[in-house]
């Protein structure tokens, strides 16, 4: 179903799950009035990756997912050809006695063997799905530029067949986690937003929706706790994923409320290097759970 309004877009979001800010859902709103891809960037754990998810849900549209790696390939994220059954086909006309070899040549680079991958599918489908190119920082700097045919024109251009154009266009959605810089004329052709941390009335109102098993006290506790570790110098502080996570397996120990022994024990649900559980180890747990618990009450 279309989104009528900001508003709209926020309280969809929401029904599918999805707790957004307003600044958000505005992205989300341009991004589809206006036809353009979605470019979100932030932290690992942020949320980028289910605001597709949700947004996909509310749009009442499929989701293709294109997730991004080092040495992506053309062949791997658009289109390649089915050599197996083309070479199949071969055999069969040199048994049959052979066959027109430039009729042969057509048939052969028809669409019956084009093997369609994430990006010709999304392109191709009657219904307009949303596209999600998952973690683009990840992939090499060649299939960035492969990709401004796609987020300019909604369309690829296949030698053999020509240019396939999307008669109804996708809902683009690009993530980077920024391990690397995304060349600008991929950004260009898009709507940007940073998906930051929230805040810890936005975390709450996330942990109400994600893990609503947990005592309120207990959700408010959790999100103070995590808050207060976002300002230590960690190397990977924890994101909202990770806070879903610990309160998920706080509620599954029967844990009540916070205290040093539940938190020295679940830590490595919450933290993701060796260096950050160890740095951690330091500081004065009791110390850290009281003051969360001031903050929380």
């Amino acid at each position: 179903m279309p989104l009528k309004s900001i508003e709209d877009t926020q309280a969809q979001l929401g029904s599918a799950g999805y707790v957004s800010d307003r600044r958000l859902a505005t992205a989300v709103f341009l991004s589809l009035r206006l036809g353009r891809p979605l470019f979100l960037e932030g932290e690992a754990g942020v949320g980028k990756t289910e605001l597709a998810k949700a947004l996909a849900a509310s749009l009442e549209r499929p989701l293709i997912r294109l997730q991004c790696y080092e040495g992506l390939d053309i062949a791997s994220a658009v289109y390649e050809w089915n050599v197996q059954k083309q070479m199949t086909a071969i055999r069969i006309a040199e048994a049959a006695g052979g066959a027109d070899r430039a009729r042969l040549e057509r048939d052969l680079f028809g669409a019956e063997y084009l093997v369609r991958r994430p990006i010709l599918r999304a392109l191709e489908d009657p219904t307009p799905p949303v596209l999600l190119i998952d973690e683009l920082d990840r992939a090499d700097e060649p299939f960035e530029a492969y990709l401004l045919e796609v987020l300019s024109d909604f369309q690829v251009t296949i030698p053999e067949l020509g240019t396939i154009r999307a008669k109804n266009p996708p809902a683009v959605v690009i993530t980077s986690n920024r391990t690397r810089e995304v060349h600008d004329a991929v950004k260009r052709r898009c709507l940007y937003h940073w998906v930051d941390y929230p805040d810890a009335a936005r975390e709450l109102e996330i942990l109400r929706v994600k893990a609503p098993g947990a005592a309120e006290q207990l959700s408010r506790s959790v999100v103070a706790f995590v808050q207060k570790l976002r300002t230590l110098d960690l190397y990977k502080a924890p994101g909202v994923a990770e806070t879903i996570d610990w309160t998920r397996a706080l509620l599954v120990l029967d844990t009540v409320s916070l205290d040093p022994q539940s938190v020295n024990a679940t830590l490595g649900v919450l933290l993701k290097y060796q260096e950050d559980i160890a740095r951690l180890a330091r500081e004065d747990l009791a110390a850290l759970i009281q003051d969360a618990g001031s903050v929380a009450a």
